[in-house]
């Protein structure tokens, strides 16, 4: 009977958890680390936890699961959760964006968000910052699920120069491109500037002529690519995952941003300022210009931390030490 099951999906949770991930994307099934060339942070946690996913819309279940991570679809967060409780015995909101990303649904859809919240059983957060700010809207326990990557078959760069600069993002708030161009700009004209395209870039970006943008890179390849940059800067207010930071951090290339971002504050210690102090970042940007040993202990630290912090290893000890608690 159902008792019965759930028994025997509780012995598993003590031996192997069983982990199923809810999204807008069309698949199900499980990840293949070794030909998936894509593998941003939400498919490298379902490669770690070996999670099975499903369309969040229409899942089509195969087995029951110890847990559930649901990220709820930007575009149309009206989840119905009663399915997938029936086959979990627990639910989980995994954090999309930066917490605040839901205001800007109508009205009604905000109340859906915050609803679904209410009914899942925990709250995965990107920072230590959303921690705080999910607990206050709901009471519910909050876990911050860290970003990884998985870099099996891929080698971090070596250290020393390479005369070029790598901006974050694009030039929108979201981004904050614009002060990162003002930070980078300390660079020239000994090194070139470079940016990525990403979906938010603005038409006229292409005639700035003192930046080279980069064609949209899939995540292997992007990682892979970074490697000949020297310095990155992200001066990016919308706090997330933050995966520049950290993607900079494997490589040891030092990277200038804002506070309020953990792998900003865990990887880049000394390069971390308030939120608009591009006074105190143009300041960090002259000395890892002209003082070789500023650079080098950056460096060192960024790369110790990640492996310190944000290895596959550090990952699933923070998250069996979680549950182990549950």
């Amino acid at each position: 009977g159902k008792k019965e099951q759930r028994l025997g999906r509780n012995e598993r949770k003590s031996s192997r958890m069983k982990v199923a991930y809810f999204t807008e994307m069309g698949f199900d099934g499980k990840i293949d680390r070794t030909t998936h060339n894509n593998m941003r942070t939400e498919f490298a946690w379902m490669s770690a936890l070996d999670a099975d996913h499903y369309n969040v819309h229409a899942p089509k279940f195969t087995q029951d699961y110890d847990l559930g991570i649901v990220i709820v679809p930007k575009s149309n967060p009206e989840v119905n959760m009663k399915p997938l409780k029936q086959h979990c015995d627990k639910i989980a909101i995994q954090q999309e964006g930066p917490h605040w990303y839901f205001q800007d649904y109508p009205l009604t859809h905000q109340f859906h968000f915050h609803n679904h919240l209410m009914e899942a059983d925990y709250i995965f957060a990107h920072n230590e910052s959303d921690k705080k700010y999910y607990r206050g809207i709901t009471s519910k326990p909050v876990f911050v699920m860290r970003s990884l990557m998985i870099t099996d078959g891929m080698t971090p760069k070596s250290q020393g120069g390479t005369g070029k600069v790598i901006m974050g993002g694009n030039f929108v708030s979201w981004y904050g491109g614009f002060d990162s161009y003002m930070v980078a700009s300390v660079f020239q004209p000994e090194c070139e500037i470079y940016a990525p395209s990403m979906g938010r870039k603005q038409k006229m970006e292409n005639q700035i002529e003192d930046i080279n943008y980069l064609n949209y890179q899939l995540w292997k390849e992007w990682v892979t690519n970074l490697s000949q940059f020297e310095v990155g800067i992200h001066l990016m207010r919308t706090h997330a995952a933050g995966t520049f930071a950290m993607n900079c951090a494997w490589h040891g290339i030092p990277c200038i941003g804002y506070r309020g971002l953990d792998t900003q504050e865990i990887c880049h210690p000394n390069l971390t300022v308030d939120l608009g102090d591009l006074h105190k970042a143009r300041e960090l940007a002259v000395r890892l210009k002209e003082e070789p040993g500023f650079y080098d202990e950056c460096s060192k630290i960024a790369r110790d931390r990640w492996e310190e912090e944000y290895s596959e290893e550090h990952y699933l000890g923070r998250w069996n030490k979680f549950w182990s608690k549950q």
